[in-house]
């Protein structure tokens, strides 16, 4: 069987989804951990799985700047390469490019950069970014983008809008591996009538997905919730709804409440490895002086494998000590925070309580919402 959505349930604008890939199911919403470089850090694909991880992200540009996705697509693809069982997501390698600044060059044919690890000449058109994923045999692969940077003039944000449809229609017709889906990318900056466009332009294209690029480029949060809340309802209802590199646990909720499914992003991860954690209360910073002799796990009642062992005392000396455990278990115990709380939220939907469970959310950290659910 090849790639299939279904939506199972609504609460309000919340949905409860299942994907359906050649490498296994996803039940939606879903938060995808990031292996940039074909690898969660610090983490095994085993550990991934016994924590709740279901679908995993690998990054386009990075892979194919090293080792290079011949090399991979010779050894079965990232399934093989990295022996991750489940499905697998690449996104463009677009946001990438964007982010190298003056490093890159674009044109109507595609961008020529400069690799960050060289300084050698690339050239990424839209066929070639459908023919890297294709090789790196990813279930989800993505249209070749231009991020709109922020703030950007509407003409700016006109103009690489309107590059990207057509882009994105280009990778539609290079795009040839079956049981593979491709997913269109609306861009459009913070231009609400842009982003209806970009979304229209690319459902006329037709594509098995369709995510939310753009975003979480360092505008306001109020300016993305705006953005996010206004495209979400208006994507197809039978098409799986991403919403690319967001993000903190508040935008996910946020962002479900709203309507997407789908989110990645190197918070919990690279937090981790910086001494932050996340709790039902908001996060702790394991560094802090205040954790010295605190026996307590990270959280009462989480059931990771970190907090089932050890104290805020120990994490916080293996922290300061520089010890390469503390990332490890820090890791841990922020990826299994984010899957119990898609967990909760998809059980929440299913039972119709999602506001409720938004609530309560907010109220654990302190903070009672006066507004229903967008």
């Amino acid at each position: 069987m090849g790639f299939g959505f279904e939506l199972l349930k609504a609460d309000g604008k919340a949905r409860r989804g299942r994907i359906s890939t050649l490498h296994g199911t996803v039940e939606t919403p879903v938060f995808m951990p990031v292996a940039t470089l074909g690898a969660v850090k610090t983490m095994t694909p085993h550990e991934l799985e016994e924590l709740g991880a279901r679908i995993i992200l690998g990054n386009t540009y990075h892979l194919y700047l090293r080792p290079g996705h011949e090399q991979i697509a010779a050894t079965g693809g990232l399934h093989g390469f990295m022996r991750w069982k489940g499905p697998v997501l690449t996104d463009s390698g677009g946001f990438q490019v964007f982010s190298l600044g003056h490093l890159r060059k674009i044109t109507e044919e595609g961008v020529r950069f400069q690799s960050h690890i060289d300084g050698s000449y690339h050239f990424i058109s839209p066929e070639k970014a459908i023919e890297i994923q294709e090789a790196l045999g990813a279930d989800i692969i993505m249209a070749f983008d231009e991020c709109t940077p922020y703030p950007a003039t509407r003409e700016y944000a006109t103009a690489s809008m309107e590059l990207t449809e057509r882009w994105a229609a280009r990778c539609r017709e290079a795009h040839r591996r079956e049981g593979q889906a491709l997913f269109g990318i609306v861009q459009g900056g913070m231009y609400k009538d842009l982003r209806e466009r970009s979304l229209e332009g690319l459902v006329k294209i037709g594509f098995h997905g369709y995510a939310l690029g753009g975003v979480s480029v360092g505008e306001p949060k109020e300016e993305m919730e705006a953005i996010v809340s206004h495209c979400a309802p208006l994507m197809p209802d039978d098409r799986a709804r991403y919403l690319m590199g967001v993000g903190t646990p508040e935008d996910i909720v946020e962002s479900v409440a709203a309507g997407m499914d789908m989110f990645d992003c190197v918070m919990p991860t690279r937090t981790a490895r910086h001494g932050t954690l996340f709790t039902s209360e908001g996060r702790l910073i394991i560094k802090n002086a205040r954790f010295q002799d605190d026996e307590r796990p990270i959280e009462e009642g989480c059931e990771c494998y970190t907090c089932r062992h050890y104290s805020r005392a120990y994490l916080k000396h293996l922290f300061r000590a520089g010890e390469l455990l503390a990332l490890r278990l820090n890791t841990i115990h922020n990826l299994h925070y984010y899957m119990v709380l898609m967990a909760s939220i998809r059980q929440a939907i299913e039972e119709g309580r999602f506001d409720r469970f938004r609530n309560e959310f907010y109220y654990k950290r302190g903070r009672v919402l006066d507004t229903p659910a967008t």
